[in-house]
């Protein structure tokens, strides 16, 4: 009798079990598949604690006289717009929105206007991310700023140059845009980041560098295409994918893509560049990414302000780091840190004023331009290659509430060649 009992107490034991696991495995697996939602979900809660509630932007919006700035702002727009301007702008200080517009066409053939949608091709605001993405991965421990591309690319035939070096446009490496003209006469297949590394590979004689490694800065689209075939090869994920998971919808921009795998939805977005009335068409260089390449609206630009202000998404020593002059062997107020340039005081370089990118790309002329002391940011997206796009001098004037006198002897007109 005693031995009836155990076995069955041993069998009910054994359905027990079975009748567990199979309750806790599906559970642990839907946890496990919830769990990249909700990492996305908790970095942009850390990016919105950062800013100010509606009470207090309430405040914040009387004490930096925001209906005043933006009657301003909205004449300069409107004088911009009649200069050329074809775009929406975007700004905002302390975390108020003092002004928002779109004005003109997304495309002169279908006369289609442009809204809060429309999505621009950013071109070398593109460098932004790229180098975010890339601190990123240093901060984890997978890049080293002082790593030499062969530690990436071991056949790379260019020796000596680092990942900071490539950062900070001090490389020396050729462009890219002007050493394959005879691959563009022969119509060859447009490449990839990583066919751009094998052309240079294969190059017979090697394309000569144009500096030392280190020995001077050279902006130049090269950096940024290497950098990002590095993040391919680190993550080992197609650059476009690897910003969108870990960079464009963890901020929240949902209306930021490379265009190879954006949803049809998206493409729908993206507005025609133009050089005066000349509709400017996909090109060779359109493959190729990292130094530009991404499409955003003026919206998810903000939000990307908001990021990087937070430290939420890289630490703020390592972004601070990002924001120190890398050139300083000649004076001079525009300067270079890691994916961004600064604007320095031309007797003083280690002074940083203003941290900014501009962009010029197949008819969009853009300009993403913030001042950390102040908190505020400008954002200017047009399809319309025009000078007009990189005018932020009035609108930086009204935000501090300087004349033209008092703003050139704050900062030593700083801006009169940009």
């Amino acid at each position: 009798m005693i031995d009836f009992h155990v076995k069955k107490n041993n069998f009910l034991y054994i359905i027990f079990i079975f009748v567990l696991l199979f309750i806790i495995f599906p559970g642990c697996k839907k946890k496990e598949n919830e769990t990249k939602p909700s990492n996305k979900k908790s970095l942009e809660k850390c990016i919105n604690s950062t800013l100010p509630s509606p009470h207090k932007q309430k405040k914040i919006a009387k004490e930096i006289n925001a209906d005043s700035k933006k009657h301003s702002i909205d004449t300069f727009f409107q004088r911009n717009v009649n200069a050329g301007f074809n775009g929406a702008v975007l700004v905002e200080q302390r975390g108020v929105l003092l002004y928002k517009n779109a004005k003109g066409l997304s495309n002169l053939r279908t006369k289609d206007s442009l809204n809060f949608s429309s999505t621009f091709q950013l071109a070398s605001i593109s460098k932004i991310f790229t180098g975010v993405a890339v601190l990123q991965l240093v901060e984890k421990g997978k890049i080293h700023l002082n790593d030499t591309i062969q530690k990436f690319i071991p056949k790379f035939p260019y020796h000596g140059i680092t990942v900071g070096n490539l950062l900070s446009h001090r490389s020396g490496l050729p462009n890219y845009l002007y050493s394959f003209e005879d691959k563009r006469r022969e119509n060859a297949t447009p490449p990839d980041n990583k066919g751009l590394i094998d052309w240079f590979i294969t190059a017979d004689p090697q394309i000569k560098p144009e500096a030392f490694p280190n020995r001077k800065f050279q902006y130049n689209n090269t950096n940024y295409a290497v950098l990002a075939r590095i993040v391919e090869i680190v993550t080992k994920k197609p650059f476009a994918g690897y910003m969108r998971d870990k960079i464009f919808l963890p901020v929240g921009m949902k209306s930021t893509y490379i265009d190879t795998i954006a949803p049809p939805e998206l493409l729908q977005t993206k507005v025609t560049g133009y050089e005066g009335r000349r509709e400017r068409t996909r090109e060779i260089w359109d493959g190729v990414y990292g130094d530009k390449g991404m499409y955003s609206n003026v919206d998810d630009m903000l939000k990307w302000y908001h990021a990087l202000r937070s430290g939420c998404l890289v630490s703020k020593a390592l972004l601070d780091s990002a924001f120190i002059p890398r050139s300083v062997e000649s004076p001079s107020r525009h300067n270079y840190g890691y994916g961004f340039r600064l604007m320095t005081n031309r007797h003083d370089m280690s002074k940083v004023h203003y941290v900014y990118h501009g962009g010029w790309w197949n008819g969009f002329t853009n300009m993403f331009w913030m001042d950390y002391e102040h908190d505020f940011v400008i954002i200017l997206l047009s399809n319309k290659r025009n000078r007009n796009s990189y005018n932020v001098k009035p609108i930086i004037q009204i935000l501090d509430n300087l004349s033209p006198e008092e703003y050139d002897a704050k900062f030593f007109s700083a801006l009169d060649d940009l």
